[in-house]
Formats: C-alpha cells, structure tokens, sequence
C-alpha cells in the first residue's frame, strides 16, 4: 500500500483559518519515522554536555526556531523525506509568548502542509539553559 497522508477535519469545522496544524492526520502506508527532541543545538554535541558547544546558539527565539528546523530538516534528508511527510510535532517552549516567533519560521518550513501539533510551555530544556525551542517529529515515510 502507498504512503498516504489525510488531513482529518471535524463536522462544521471551519477549514479557511490558517492555523499551523491539522486537528487529526490519518496515516496509511510507509513506515514510521521518528525524531528524537531537536533543537538549535548540533544534534551530535557530547554527553556530557561541554559548554563551548552551545556559544553560538542565538538568544532569539525565531532564529533558534529556524535552526531546529533545519536540524530537523537534515534528519528528514537523511531518510529522503520532506516536512509533508511530518504527521505529528510536539513543540517545547521555554516562554509560550515565543510561540507566534515560532510559527512565523514554521510556515517557511511546511508551507501548506499542516502536521498535527501539541505546543507545550515548560521551564527548562535539557540540552542547555539558552535553549528555548525543542521540536519532536514523527514523520510517514516509503
């Protein structure tokens, strides 16, 4: 069977708002793609963690989105996926007001392509105190 990725919207749902996820994705086909939590940080720094390895992460919340991204990017190329192919996001904020920064990189990386998505405040990230996005992907792939 094909790998096949449906946007699932409820009865009365109004589907013209541009929202940066889809409320449920039906995935048939394919095979399961994983991705551990990425964020700005190289995903191969050391265990345990060496401070240097984090000096040029940016303090702005947008460009450290972007940088997750594009680790999340290179996981995906790694597979010969796309961001299309991503079904569901669990996005980690240090401060949930962040979150607009967030999806204003986002919609560059899925263009119309809505991924289901869960957007959660904490306090910390483990990687490093700066950090302030953390990005965990499941992805339908051949």
């Amino acid at each position: 069977m094909a790998k096949k990725i449906e946007v699932i919207h409820t009865r009365g749902a109004d589907t013209s708002m541009n929202l940066p996820y889809a409320p449920a994705i039906k995935a048939t086909g394919g095979s399961l793609l994983f991705l551990a939590g990425v964020t700005a940080a190289n995903p191969y720094h050391h265990h345990p963690h060496i401070e240097s390895e984090f000096d040029d992460i940016p303090e702005d919340a947008a460009e450290q989105a972007r940088m997750a991204l594009e680790n999340v990017k290179k996981a995906l190329d790694a597979c010969d996926a796309t961001f299309s192919d991503i079904v569901q996001v669990t996005r980690y904020l240090t401060d949930i007001n962040e979150q607009d920064q967030l999806n204003d990189v986002w919609w560059a990386y899925f263009g119309d392509h809505r991924p289901g998505t869960a957007t959660i405040e904490v306090t910390r990230l483990a990687a490093h105190p700066k950090l302030k996005v953390e990005l965990s992907a499941i992805a339908l792939v051949d």
